[in-house]
């Protein structure tokens, strides 16, 4: 029930055995009755909940509601689910339901310093919304200092200097042994640690092309999609999470993998979507927004896509439960594959986020198992899938 009402609605029923067999409870109306005195005596606050009985059955279901004053603890402790288990919270997690619980988020909580400088915002804020200077009134209309509060960590986070996390780059050579560059971009606002991103992006994805009198800037990567992945990773990364952002540049793609899953209330299926968003922190997504950084909440996702619209391969998601992953592949058109590894493509790309097993592969392209599997392992390798 504990774990129910911090993370999710949930129902518990009595009178099923450990096979799925329907057995019933006997005398469940003083069954419910002593179901009332535990939760009473153990948890605390008591959850909204309803108890049930089907009388043909004497299956009994208790229905525990996710709630809003969190943390519920059940003799002290506060419980979350953990596939079919149920165990304890660690304390990150319990902070973050006590933050919850009031209503707030960590970028909301104090500053651990009020020494802090806005060089850097107060620049893009001149350059981009025609500010004089960076008052305690703008600060204050950002959402990032009160009268009775001070400075907040979002305020720190984008401060020139604080104590917090920032991005770990590193360029591999031909395995990840090989590290060819490697940069470490911490304690400095996040927003210089996102120009400082973007150079090193640009340094190794893109070149000109000399043709007679005319130069032309080529990508191997879409520089877009790469702004909006390094935007995402800041803007929607748990903060409270003692772990840096690593982008990990190789020469057929980039992986960005930023702390944290996704925002409770998201499914995955909505979060591929890129039509639906809750941010996990909404003052350093408004300053973002503010500055042009990101277009609008929720449509990180899709532009990345729309990035990718004219390549065959196309960016790769990983969600997890502590962690996002996104790789962005290199570039690529029909004449960079053969005709089976074209036609592959074509079939991955037609099916889009749909598991597929090789043999499923084989039957709709008419190949041969073995080399299907083969084809498949190439393009992995490559990191067109």
């Amino acid at each position: 029930m504990s774990a129910f009402a911090n993370y999710g609605t949930g129902v518990i029923m009595f009178g099923i055995d450990d096979d799925g067999n329907v057995v019933g409870v006997n005398n469940a109306n003083e069954e419910c009755l002593r179901i009332e005195n535990l939760i009473n005596d153990s948890l605390d606050p008591v959850p909204n909940y309803s108890i049930t009985i089907n009388e043909k059955t004497g299956v009994i279901s208790l229905k525990v509601m996710e709630g809003q004053c969190k943390p519920y603890f059940c003799n002290s402790v506060a419980y979350r689910r953990a596939n079919a288990s149920t165990v304890p919270v660690d304390r990150a997690e319990l902070s973050r339901l006590i933050l919850e619980g009031e209503n707030r988020t960590y970028e909301e909580m104090a500053s651990a310093t009020d020494d802090l400088t806005f060089k850097v915002l107060e620049n893009k804020m001149k350059e981009l919304l025609n500010i004089r200077e960076m008052s305690k009134d703008v600060l204050k209309t950002l959402d990032l200092f009160s009268d009775a509060g001070g400075y907040n960590k979002a305020a720190e986070l984008l401060a020139d200097h604080n104590s917090c996390c920032g991005i770990d780059a590193v360029r591999f050579g031909q395995n990840i042994s090989i590290i060819l560059d490697r940069e470490t971009f911490d304690h400095i606002s996040i927003l210089e640690q996102y120009d400082l991103m973007i150079n090193m992006f640009r340094k190794y994805y893109q070149y000109e092309e000399v043709h007679g009198s005319v130069r032309e800037k080529r990508e191997l990567i879409p520089e877009e999609a790469f702004r909006e992945a390094i935007a995402n990773a800041l803007v929607h990364r748990m903060w409270d999470v003692n772990a840096n952002i690593t982008v990990s540049m190789f020469d057929n793609r980039i992986e960005i993998t930023s702390p944290g899953g996704l925002v409770t209330g998201i499914s995955i299926e909505e979060y591929l979507e890129g039509g639906l968003l809750l941010p996990r922190n909404p003052i350093i997504c408004y300053v973002f927004l503010r500055l042009n950084l990101i277009e609008r909440f929720g449509t990180g996702i899709r532009r990345i896509g729309e990035a990718y619209s004219e390549s065959l391969s196309k960016p790769v998601y990983n969600v997890m439960e502590n962690m996002i992953r996104i790789t962005l592949p290199i570039v690529s058109a029909d004449n960079e594959f053969s005709e089976d590894e074209g036609k592959i493509m074509d079939l991955l790309n037609k099916y889009g986020n749909i598991s597929m097993s090789s043999s499923k592969i084989a039957e709709l392209t008419n190949m041969g198992k073995t080399k299907v599997v083969s084809i498949l392992n190439k393009l992995v390798d490559n990191g067109y899938i």
